[in-house]
Order: structure tokens, then C-alpha cells, then sequence
């Protein structure tokens, strides 16, 4: 009787576990920004032919707003290096949101409501030769 007991509790904790296995939502849906944003744009972070890093730029439609991320790559993942990203509506005389310092993953996020309008995003990651950055201005008009 025991042993069929314990045999009843694996095989529950069995199907427990494969049922919450299933319904887990992906780990690649997860961001930085929240729910709701949806990817629209990767740009490379990059110091001569070496790349630092990505700019990932996320809109969110039912807010009208933008968000971005400033992940390391490579070495620069994982380790503790100076990230940084800055955002802004295209031709607004300051940054709206900036987030920098040494993270171990990412700088970010940042946000600007952007409906109707351009942004332009700056991010830069220190690297083993200095620092990579990209620019990209007047894009994602939302």
C-alpha cells in the first residue's frame, strides 16, 4: 500500500510539473521594457570592425511610446562594463530618458512617448579596444 502511495505522489508532482513546463510563457518574449513592446529595430554597437554591443529599440502602440536597450555582446555580456543609452523625440533640445554606468547585461530601459514623431537614440558600450556606439536619428516614427 505504501509504495503504491508514493507511487501516486511522483506521478502527480510528474504532471504537475510537466503542465507548468507547458503554460511557462518563452524566456525570449521577455523585456527589458515591459509588455506590450513590440521590437522595431537592432542596431549594431561598434568600434571599428568590433561590435560591443546591440541597440534594441521597442514600440508600444497602445501607450505612444518608445523604449531601448543598450545590451553588451560578447565579452562585454556577462562582465561589468560602462553601458549607456540615451533617447529623445528627433530635434527636442534634451534627451527625454538616459540610463549609464557599469552593468553587467544592460543600460536600460529608457523611455520617450513618441506618437506621431521620430526618435533618436544614442547608446555606447566599453570594450576591450574602447568604446563602441551608435547613432541613429529621425527613425521609428511613430
Amino acid at each position: 500500500m505504501r509504495f503504491r502511495n508514493k507511487l501516486a505522489a511522483v506521478a502527480s508532482v510528474a504532471m504537475v510539473s510537466a503542465w507548468l513546463v507547458g503554460t511557462a510563457a518563452p524566456a525570449s518574449a521577455a523585456s527589458p521594457c515591459g509588455g506590450g513592446y513590440k521590437l522595431v529595430g537592432t542596431y549594431n554597437i561598434k568600434l571599428g570592425g568590433s561590435k560591443y554591443g546591440i541597440l534594441e529599440i521597442r514600440w508600444n502602440s497602445g501607450k505612444g511610446r518608445n523604449c531601448a536597450v543598450a545590451y553588451g555582446r560578447g565579452s562585454t555580456y556577462g562582465s561589468k562594463a560602462y553601458k549607456s543609452v540615451w533617447i529623445k523625440t528627433s530635434g527636442a533640445s534634451s534627451w527625454a530618458d538616459s540610463d549609464s554606468g557599469q552593468f553587467t547585461y544592460y543600460a536600460g530601459p529608457v523611455y520617450v512617448s513618441a506618437r506621431d514623431k521620430c526618435i533618436t537614440v544614442l547608446a555606447t558600450v566599453k570594450g576591450s579596444g574602447g568604446y563602441g556606439d551608435v547613432r541613429v536619428d529621425g527613425v521609428h516614427c511613430g
